[in-house]
């Protein structure tokens, strides 16, 4: 399909000056770091609509104002992702030496083909429009060196008044390298700058200013092996970068779930009551359901998202077999020493939990036998993979390609991002969306308002039907 944006102006954002240098020049990667190399940057659509919105011209100032305050403490968000030499070799950093922030963060001006109407559809539909999310967000290449670490795109409807004085509708586009943070440290930048905004736009107050310093990662035995390993495989022709294929979205389908926070306590009971009998009945839940802790919001919509897709693949028809959940986990306070919850970068190491097709496929009890393997299987992954979660850093791209990916599904993101905050001085957004997705069957999760957790999923075509009647059928206890 055609371009359905028109961009209108680019102009380039620079950190507003302070009485406090750059923490550094240059940032290390780590092998945190250099493993997301060859993937998509994180993309996230804010939508906002009303009668009440800034005039246009006012919105713009206002987040490039609190992005320049913001970008002096998040500084490295202004720098680049280059390729540095040494004595033994090449390696990749961030380089936010003056040179390297002085050129900004690209800020793109667009409007969309279209109406008020059509952005709020945009933003309302349950299926979404992925040819127009993913021109609602800046591109930001990195299959070479030297590439950005942060772009933002702002769009409107074509049809706003002519002086942006009535605009009904704007999206937030925001493109950052994941070379350069996790999920979490994204989330601690949108909330900081969303804050600076509705302050008026030209200040920051942050509590805890974000840490970049990743020694405390690097020290760790394997972790300069590790990493210079994962660079070698991942780009063995610097500046060049072996980077992933973009899903096909012909191929592909993408629908977003709400789980209201009533449903999810039912859930998490319906998951407890069914492990309490089956260790009760000495059943063969895995041995981690034994301690029998609450289950998590997470594991349990991570376990009801497991289960319907492995449900909806018709093609797995040996119960035997090994299906595989993929999620990234948190390491910040499981490092020995552990990192300060404030640190900026990546640290998400990729879990995975296994069961049987057979056992994600139990009808028995309304689907909780199902649900309740799922959740106990993400516990025991969580205490084995992440007791020590780099003593087996040299072993993450041999375990990662061995997994059998038309049995693996692919879970990101956490329903802690509290997405839904996101208040640049509008009010909250009325959908947040991702951009693109790295793979192409994918599920991302974020909270939602009033304590709901939103679930996001991109499978093939002809799958996304059955993954929804697995879905809806599970989630309401009947099989």
């Amino acid at each position: 399909m055609g371009s359905r944006v028109r961009v209108l102006a680019v102009t380039h954002v620079r950190p507003a000056e302070t009485s406090n240098p750059p923490p550094h020049d240059a940032i290390k990667l780590s092998l945190f770091d250099t493993l997301f190399l060859p993937l998509t940057p994180i993309q996230r659509l804010f939508f906002y609509d009303g009668d009440d919105l800034p005039p246009f011209p006012d919105m713009l100032l206002t987040l490039k104002s609190s992005l320049a305050a913001t970008l002096a403490v998040f500084t490295p968000l202004a720098g680049r992702v280059a390729v540095t030499s040494s004595s033994s070799g090449d390696d990749v950093a961030i380089d936010c030496s003056d040179g390297a922030v002085s050129r900004g963060v690209r800020f793109v001006e667009v409007e969309y083909a279209g109406t008020a109407a059509d952005v709020r559809r945009l933003a309302r539909a349950a299926e979404h429009d992925a040819e127009a999310y993913a021109q609602l967000a800046p591109a930001i290449e990195v299959g070479a060196l030297p590439a950005p670490a942060l772009a933002v795109q702002v769009t409107k409807p074509a049809t706003a008044a002519a002086d942006g004085a009535v605009v009904g509708a704007v999206v937030v586009g925001v493109t950052m390298n994941h070379v350069v943070a996790d999920g979490q440290a994204f989330w601690e930048f949108i909330r900081a700058w969303a804050a600076a905004a509705a302050r008026g736009g030209d200040s920051t107050e942050i509590v805890a200013p974000p840490t970049f310093d990743r020694a405390a990662i690097n020290r760790h035995p394997k972790a300069e092996e590790a990493s210079r390993e994962f660079l070698r495989a991942l780009a063995p022709a610097l500046p060049k970068v072996n980077t992933f294929p973009k899903p096909d979205n012909a191929l592909q389908r993408r629908r977003t779930y709400l789980l209201s926070a009533s449903q999810i306590r039912s859930l998490k009971h319906r998951i407890s009551l069914h492990i309490n009998g089956a260790n009760a009945s000495a059943s063969t839940v895995p041995a981690a359901a034994a301690v029998n802790p609450p289950t998590s919001t997470y594991a349990a919509v991570a376990s009801l998202v497991w289960a319907s897709a492995v449900r909806a693949k018709n093609a797995l028809t040996d119960a035997t077999a090994d299906a595989y959940l993929m999620f990234a986990a948190d390491c910040r306070a499981r490092l020995r020493p552990p990192l300060p919850a404030a640190f900026f970068g990546n640290c998400a190491k990729s879990c995975y939990a296994r069961a049987t097709v057979g056992e994600l496929r139990d009808g028995s009890s309304g689907g909780e036998s199902s649900l309740a393997h799922a959740a106990a299987s993400v516990r025991e992954a969580v205490r084995e993979q992440l007791a020590d979660p780099t003593g087996d850093a040299d072993r993450w791209m041999e375990r990662h390609g061995a997994l059998p990916w038309d049995r693996t599904v692919q879970v990101g993101a956490s329903n802690r991002f509290a997405a839904y905050e996101t208040d640049f001085g509008w009010g909250a957004p009325s959908r947040v969306e991702l951009a693109s997705v790295f793979a192409r069957e994918f599920m991302a999760v974020v909270g939602a308002p009033e304590g709901a957790v939103q679930v996001s999923v991109a499978l093939d075509r002809d799958r996304i039907d059955g993954f929804e009647d697995s879905f809806m059928s599970l989630l309401q206890g009947s099989s």
